[in-house]
């Protein structure tokens, strides 16, 4: 399958979080409008913004700004579900070319519900359930994403896993 991509030089830099509380997993489905995955299931996130860090205070003398990625995946996870969480963690990252061209990078985070009640704030989000590992694989989810999910129960559950490994072996076994 060929893919022409708009650009060489840029991609879109997208975080997304699968958010967990109490053995439950938070997933919503996006619009049919969506450029990307309409009407499929996915877990909360967005593109980072400049506006995400160059109105902040910088953070050393050369110009940095540390945690842009993790303050914007805050960010869009209020903006679209009304909730805040605790300590996003690192799971992994994915690309893709989306319809329009444009090369996406996806950084997938992990973290725990903190407070607030689920109101989707978001017109291109048109519902949104708790669901276990296990349920959510019956979702219409984003290609991915119920790997991903399996994979978070397992660090949750405090297995030792080679994250990377465990994910590719999941993909596999979902072909």
């Amino acid at each position: 399958m060929a893919i022409t991509v708009s650009t060489k030089e840029l991609h879109r830099v997208v975080a997304t979080a699968i958010v967990y509380r109490r053995g439950k997993y938070l997933l919503l489905k996006r619009s049919e409008k969506e450029k990307a995955f309409p009407g499929k299931w996915t877990v909360p996130g967005g593109g980072l913004h400049p506006d995400d860090y160059l109105h902040a205070k910088v953070d050393t003398v050369s110009g940095q700004w540390y945690f842009a990625v993790t303050n914007s995946l805050r960010r869009e996870i209020k903006e679209e579900t009304g909730l805040t969480v605790g300590e996003l963690s690192y799971l992994c990252d994915l690309v893709f070319v989306r319809p329009d061209g444009v090369p996406v990078m996806v950084l997938s985070y992990f973290a725990p519900y903190k407070s607030g009640k689920v109101k989707l704030g978001d017109e291109m989000l048109v519902d949104a359930k708790w669901a276990t590992a296990k349920e959510a694989q019956k979702f219409g989810l984003i290609a991915g994403i119920g790997e991903e999910i399996l994979v978070v129960g397992k660090i949750l559950a405090g297995k030792k896993i080679d994250r990377e490994k465990e994910i590719r072996k999941l993909l596999r076994r979902s072909d």
